[in-house]
């Protein structure tokens, strides 16, 4: 990386006096000027490159999905409006110098020495990592701060779904930041920052770090593959493909409160899967409950991964065909997932599985009835749900000026309400 970023401001490593190359774990070197992600590329830039944070939408969406995952839910414990909206706008300013790879504040460490720092430091002299952080708002903040009217109606705890084993501890919240990068490194600093800078008004909740990316918004790149070894999301939304991001993911002006309008709804769900019962399970059962061959992912069938599904000729219970758009009305649903492994379970099996992300236009007409079609699925004797929580994503940051959730609390109904 340059001394400077490409909005003229100096880069992270030399408000600090850093000199030479930085490395991201796992990434490449750093280079020249910021290069974007590009709509072909799932994996690490080779500039370590900075993804936009200004724009319609926000980030983290339907960008290139990177390859690490830190997702923090917040529970707000201030009453104070003011403080709150404070933090928001601070968070903003944090972010807005994250993803382009500069120090938290302007002067880095910058105050005083007998003062805390103004960034945690662990970042210091790596790249972007293609950094995004996107912020989303749970059911439960909506009875405070005089925003109970500003509520959208899809915006509703999830229905209790068959084989729910819900842990309290792993689910809801007022608050949510996916922050996704190449870096775990990165995407951690960021959320460590994040809530540093919240002490006093937010707490997290529940976090979870991901890895390994299960889906994918770049058709043109290869497929990624789960921890049962398929590879998923083969039909998921790409980037590019704004009609579908029309139809499906974005909140339109007809949807419902207007501070919304341009954002989305993210459900969040944490997937244990008993990972040493699916490796004992013959390769032809595993084929047949998912409706996929192991090897190409092409459908029961078919010849290649991308071949168009004969759902018919798969198993009534497989689960490509009770979760494919044509088995439920339509229904489509952009995807973001993670691995993860966090340990054992006391019992000499990994705590192991997926953390599904998905964005849609409505949880009502999108995840909603999908996993209620899935109770049937044959690949439920190999899963557990133990987590889960719903948000509502507000459309993006537009510049300098603005911030996460302004046009929420800008609104003429709640500006003059719970200050």
């Amino acid at each position: 990386m340059t001394d400077d970023d490409t909005t003229g401001r100096p880069s992270r490593r030399a408000l600090l006096g850093w000199g030479g190359a930085g490395l991201a774990l796992g990434a490449a070197a750093a280079g020249g000027a910021v290069a974007l992600a590009g709509p072909g590329d799932d994996g690490p830039d080779p500039a370590g490159g900075a993804v936009p944070f200004h724009g319609a939408h926000q980030a983290g969406i339907a960008t290139p999905v990177q390859d690490r995952l830190h997702f923090a839910a917040f529970d707000v414990t201030t009453e104070d409006r003011t403080a709150f909206v404070a933090l928001l706008k601070e968070w903003t300013a944090a972010a807005r110098r994250m993803t382009a790879g500069q120090p938290v504040g302007e002067g880095g460490f910058g105050g005083m020495p007998e003062a805390p720092p103004d960034d945690t430091g662990e970042a210091l002299g790596l790249p972007p990592s293609r950094l995004t952080l996107t912020v989303g708002f749970g059911p439960s903040l909506f009875g405070r701060f005089g925003l109970a009217d500003a509520r959208p109606e899809a915006l509703a705890e999830l229905p209790r779904f068959p084989g729910d084993k819900l842990d309290p501890d792993r689910g809801g919240g007022d608050l949510c930041v996916q922050a996704c990068a190449d870096d775990p490194q990165v995407a951690v600093h960021a959320i460590r920052n994040l809530a540093r800078i919240g002490f006093g008004r937010v707490v997290v909740r529940w976090s979870q770090l991901g890895f390994g990316k299960t889906s994918s918004t770049t058709p043109e790149a290869q497929t990624p593959r789960n921890l049962m070894g398929f590879k998923d999301g083969t039909r998921n939304i790409a980037g590019t493909e704004t009609d579908r991001l029309e139809e499906f993911v974005w909140v339109g002006e007809q949807d419902g409160p207007a501070w919304l309008t341009g954002g989305s709804y993210l459900v969040a769900r944490r997937i244990r899967m008993h990972i040493e019962t699916w490796d004992r399970a013959p390769l032809k059962e595993q084929e047949d409950i998912i409706g996929r061959d192991k090897g190409e992912g092409a459908p029961v069938g078919r010849a290649k991964e991308r071949d168009e599904p004969f759902l018919k000729a798969m198993l009534p219970t497989a689960h490509v065909r009770l979760a494919h758009p044509d088995s439920n009305g339509g229904a489509t649903l952009l995807r973001r997932g993670y691995s993860f492994t966090d340990g054992t379970d006391g019992l000499g099996r990994l705590d192991a599985g997926l953390f599904f992300l998905a964005y849609q236009r409505d949880p009502r007409t999108g995840f909603i009835p999908v996993q209620r079609n899935l109770a049937t699925d044959a690949l439920n004797e190999y899963l557990q749900h133990v987590g889960s929580a719903v948000f509502a994503i507000p459309p993006g940051v537009r510049d300098e000026n603005d911030w996460w959730g302004s046009r929420l609390f800008t609104d003429d109904r709640t500006a003059t309400e719970g200050a």
